[in-house]
């Protein structure tokens, strides 16, 4: 989904600690490099995580944003398989799209930018048309982010710390977030986000990564194959609003066996949408531990990613603003349906609709969340 300013956010529920077996993890090499100056005059770091089998993954304290996702495809050369930039400054004054950005302090819509919380009603400045998208500005993806890396050998993740004041972006609470960059031994990247607040607030945290397993810059992903293990939608307007209507997928939104990407996005431009901006329903949750919510297999690299989560919902989105303006590391254009999205979350407008499950955090709650994007090939390296 396109940001109207440059500005991300992220929004999340109070969903249980994860628990699970002990992952064999991978390490941090190197230490921090400068990754270019943004206009305040501060030096960005670029970190970098790999492991074993060749992956890769590097994130900047600028924004939290993961910049580089390096994984090998079936004849084991690797490629860079998320959209970005070349530097922070680069990203500063380009990324309205929102390329590998935390999303906060509400990811997604709140419907005519008002929701009403314990009897008091909180109004924002629209972004979206009359709604307000991604929280509003500043957002999380362009602020510094503190960050922890053990010393090489014990530490194999980062931790990233951000504190939102109370009244920020217009929300009440001190929220302090947390997350954990963590790259296993088992090709998986993990995101798990924590976070607390001293007032009563909504949360709805993501990551908006836009993926193309053939090579950032490497064409549209209309070639890609995905599948999302959801029955159930919301449904939304013209500017992908939820109605409120929670319904049974159906047509080009029946993705529960594999799909051609293209196949839905052209049935969903003869039907008036642009392509995929999606809320789809996730059964079970929020959930203690991470299941499997998505996947996609790009046929000629043999690159497959599986998405795991415990959140309820994950928004799938097909990058249908992109315009060939943009280039990335590969100096190649970011043409339309160039990356898509699995961002998950809570459901757009949770706060206005208290029968789905709740976006309110408050005071002595802790959130927690856990999003694994597995990466494999061939396909027997992936889970049923």
């Amino acid at each position: 989904m396109r940001f109207f300013a440059i500005a991300a956010v992220t929004a999340c529920i109070c969903a249980p600690a994860v628990s699970g077996p002990v992952i064999p993890l991978a390490r941090v090499i190197g230490g921090a490099v400068s990754f270019g100056k943004t206009s305040d005059g501060r030096t960005a770091h670029l970190y970098t995580l790999t492991n074993k089998h060749g992956m890769r993954v590097r994130f900047t304290d600028y924004g939290g944003l993961i910049t580089e996702i390096d994984t090998p495809d079936r004849a084991g050369k690797s490629a860079d398989v998320v959209l970005g930039f070349k530097s922070a400054t680069e990203y500063e004054a380009r990324n309205s799209y929102g390329f590998g950005s935390p999303i906060g302090r509400y990811a997604n819509r709140i419907g005519n930018a008002r929701f009403t919380l314990d009897g008091k009603t909180y109004t924002f400045k629209p972004n979206n048309g009359p709604h307000l998208l991604h929280g509003g500005p500043p957002g999380y993806n362009v602020r510094y982010w503190s960050v922890s890396m053990r010393p090489l050998g014990i530490n194999h993740s980062a931790v990233l710390t951000l504190v939102s004041p109370d009244g920020d972006q217009g929300f009440p609470g001190k929220l302090t977030v947390r997350m954990r960059y963590t790259l296993t031994e088992n090709d998986e990247l993990r995101i798990d986000y924590t976070a607390t607040t001293t007032k009563p607030t909504v949360l709805n945290l993501t990551n908006h990564s836009y993926f193309n397993l053939a090579g950032e810059g490497n064409g549209d992903v209309g070639g890609h194959l995905i599948e999302i293990r959801a029955n159930s939608m919301a449904e939304t307007d013209r500017m992908s609003l939820p109605t409120g209507n929670i319904i049974e997928v159906a047509g080009p939104y029946d993705l529960r066996t594999l799909h051609v990407m293209r196949d839905g996005i052209d049935a969903l431009k003869a039907m008036g949408r642009g392509g995929y901006d999606t809320p789809y329903v996730l059964a079970n949750a929020p959930r203690k531990k991470p299941v499997l919510a998505a996947r996609v297999t790009e046929p000629v690299s043999g690159r497959m990613m599986e998405v795991y989560t415990t959140e309820p919902s994950v928004q799938f989105f097909t990058g249908n603003q992109l315009r060939g303006i943009d280039k990335g590391p590969s100096n190649r254009p970011y043409i339309a349906y160039g990356g898509f999205a699995l961002e998950t979350q809570h459901l757009p407008d949770s706060p206005n609709h208290p029968e789905w499950p709740t976006t309110v955090l408050r005071p002595g709650q802790t959130f927690r969340s856990t999003t694994i994007y597995k990466f494999a090939t061939p396909v027997d390296r992936l889970h049923d």
